[in-house]
């Protein structure tokens, strides 16, 4: 009996030349695909970002102009501030600014870690649980704002209803006070954000190694030991990137405001984002609110540089 010997097929994906015209445009593809979109970004997101900082060193009406005046846009913002009597809207955004985005942040972290930690332990309707805390996130700031209005309207919110339950000297007024407004905002914010900061340390705790806490547990550290020393520490960058996510949001908040407030009668739940929009295209003084923007972009930059800078120091060691 004679022995059949099949030769190896020959590889068919053959190489294709490097100078070939074919290849070049192979090669080519993806960056022709991002060309556009990069260039739209490039224009519209840094482009105008430039075209604002250029702005705020101009005396810019209404319109536009090239009449170049030097830092007085900053200096009359900081002005406002420190030297006027009553207190001009700009420090008013300032001071709200810190109530709001330092109830805002805490409260969605503290919140948000609370809520993964109870859905971490595998309770019974987990997978009902976690649609409902995300819920808020599917909804717009103009939505979840104006569902929130109603809800605190003394009308015809919460206040009516406890009164017609035989409680009548409840009083929950907060969102028709100048005092209180800012505090409304935050509330609604918070709701709105809980969620997604939940699903972010939810992710984080269901990515931590099991080894590691079976070994903590062979160790006899408790439960409360083990998230203060392992499994936060751990989390450590899930934190960060909630905390920048959080304060962007907070920074640039107008129409949750504009939605909680009723266009924030008077300047009650003034924040910087609502101050430049008044300034640029009510009050028509477009350099002064573009010298608040650039102050807006500035802060937000203070937190992300140093955040993007430990996190590629810690990937190039």
């Amino acid at each position: 009996m004679t022995e059949i010997t099949v030769a190896p097929l020959a590889d068919v994906t053959m190489p294709r030349p490097r100078g070939s015209v074919r290849g070049r445009l192979q090669d080519a593809l993806p960056k022709l695909v991002l060309a556009p979109s990069f260039a739209a970004i490039l224009l519209f997101v840094y482009g105008f970002i430039l075209w604002t900082f250029y702005l705020s060193f101009t005396n810019s009406k209404a319109f536009a102009n090239d009449h170049l005046v030097g830092l007085s846009n900053y200096q009359k913002l900081w002005t406002w501030t420190f030297e006027t009597d009553p207190p001009s809207g700009w420090y008013t955004a300032i001071i709200n600014m810190g109530l709001f985005g330092g109830l805002y942040v805490v409260c969605c972290l503290a919140l948000g870690l609370t809520l993964a930690i109870l859905l971490d332990q595998k309770i019974r309707g987990e997978g009902f649980l976690r649609p409902i805390y995300l819920y808020p996130l599917a909804l717009s700031f103009i939505v979840t704002g104006t569902a929130w209005k109603l809800f605190l309207d003394p009308g015809i919110g919460l206040e009516k209803a406890v009164h017609d339950l035989g409680w009548t000297s409840f009083s929950f007024d907060w969102v028709v006070n100048p005092r209180m407004m800012i505090y409304c905002v935050a509330i609604a914010g918070i709701w709105a954000s809980s969620g997604f900061v939940m699903a972010l340390f939810l992710a984080g705790l269901r990515g931590i190694d099991g080894e590691i806490l079976k070994a903590a547990q062979i160790d006899g550290a408790s439960g409360f030991m083990m998230y203060r020393r392992i499994i936060i520490p751990i989390m450590r960058p899930v934190f960060f990137s909630a905390l920048i996510i959080l304060t962007h949001l907070a920074i640039k908040s107008y129409d949750l405001v504009l939605s909680v407030t009723g266009k924030n009668p008077g300047g009650a739940a003034e924040l910087p984002s609502t101050f430049m929009y008044s300034y640029t295209f009510t009050r028509n003084q477009m350099a002064v609110g573009s010298a608040s923007a650039i102050i807006m972009l500035m802060a937000i930059a203070a937190i992300m540089v140093p955040y993007l800078y430990s996190e590629l120091r810690e990937k190039s060691q």
